[in-house]
């Protein structure tokens, strides 16, 4: 399933392709200033409900945790989930050309049409889970057939970070718009309940680097295998990620400069699809270190869209934990993946149902005539 823009007023802009980057500063900055705190009323709410049911205090750890920051999220002690959905964005890397994945860049186009098929693991995942895959052409390198699948891309792909930025700053503003109109347009069909997803043979590459500027760790602690990189190619792509950060010199007080030197497409996408989802009181479901490279833009640009933001897995790839830990997360699974796609997320949607259908469906001490006690 694709989306496509729609000519509709999108934080004060009718049209976000005719829009000049002035424009698209404005919108941003209209998105990222009107996101709230989560309302701590109905935290307070939910705990004292979790409290009532059978069972010690605190007993039930992370789900609580969950239960609370889903009330805080949705401003009621009663949330409901009415719809999930991965936004997988899709898009190419100027700097594949220098060698940092086992994999070809054609990889990416295949998967695209895989997931439009529904044969790819993330749309196993997402069925298994009740949910919605909405995979969206941002910066893909070739056409796609129909053209219509082209609708929201960007431009083909970005250019060598190692050469250069990786985009404009006026690309980097419309590829992270669009993605925060793509989640504005699944929240108005009924999904109040994202996660991130993504496609792009090359990734980890931009990913490694904006973590390594913005968390402040080394290249060599952030930048894992990707495909499979081992030994010399792995050293390889560590090397490239630093001279792109050295050509370019980007500005970690400026997410945008950051983002647009050594991001992505679909990076950027993610980004303002996280945005987004914290702008209109939605939860997020980060996947592995793409997602969280976008997650810590996100952070950047608004701090409190860190509270809408809720962990998944323990990426196999080295810098992830390390962005996580730089948003105040940790993972809640460890499945020794490196998939990406969104497939990590995706196992988080049943914890998440879980969370609430404690609060919703198990029995308080007083309905259940069971003692109580300081326990």
């Amino acid at each position: 399933m694709t989306t496509v823009n729609k000519s509709i007023n999108f934080h004060g802009l009718d049209s976000l392709r005719e829009a000049n980057e002035q424009a698209l500063e404005t919108a941003l900055k209209e998105l990222t200033s009107k996101i709230e705190k989560l309302d701590q009323e109905a935290i307070t709410a939910m705990q004292q409900r979790l409290d009532a049911k059978i069972k010690p205090t605190r007993s039930l750890g992370v789900l609580e945790d969950i239960a609370q920051q889903l009330a805080g999220i949705y401003r009621t002690s009663h949330p409901a989930i009415k719809g999930k959905a991965v936004l997988l964005m899709g898009g190419d890397h100027g700097v594949v050309a220098e060698g940092v994945s086992a994999a070809p860049q054609e990889v990416t186009v295949q998967m695209f049409y895989s997931y439009l098929k529904g044969g790819a693991g993330i749309n196993v995942l997402t069925d298994h889970a009740g949910a919605k895959l909405i995979a969206t052409d941002i910066g893909i390198a070739v056409p796609l057939d129909p053209p219509e699948l082209m609708a929201n891309r960007v431009k083909n792909g970005t250019d060598n970070m190692a050469h250069g930025p990786a985009m404009t700053r006026q690309e980097t503003l419309l590829a992270l718009l669009t993605g925060a109109k793509i989640a504005a347009q699944a929240i108005a069909s009924g999904i109040n309940l994202l996660a991130t997803g993504e496609v792009g043979i090359g990734n980890t590459t931009p990913s490694a680097a904006l973590v390594s500027v913005f968390t402040g760790h080394s290249v060599e602690e952030v930048a894992g295998s990707g495909t499979g990189l081992r030994n010399d190619a792995l050293i390889h792509k560590q090397e490239v990620i630093k001279r792109a950060i050295e050509v370019n010199q980007p500005d970690p007080t400026d997410p945008m400069d950051t983002l647009s030197k050594i991001g992505g497409l679909e990076i950027a996408a993610l980004t303002g699809a996280i945005l987004e989802a914290a702008y209109q009181h939605v939860p997020i479901i980060l996947d592995g270190i793409i997602s969280s490279a976008a997650a810590l833009t996100a952070e950047e640009l608004a701090p409190l869209s860190a509270s809408y933001m809720i962990s998944s897995h323990n990426s196999e790839e080295q810098g992830h934990r390390l962005a996580l830990k730089k948003l105040g997360l940790q993972p809640r699974l460890d499945f020794h993946m490196r998939l990406g796609e969104g497939t990590g997320a995706a196992l988080m949607f049943p914890m998440v149902e879980a969370a609430l259908k404690i609060a919703d469906e198990m029995a308080t001490f007083e309905a259940a005539g069971v003692s109580t006690g300081d326990f």
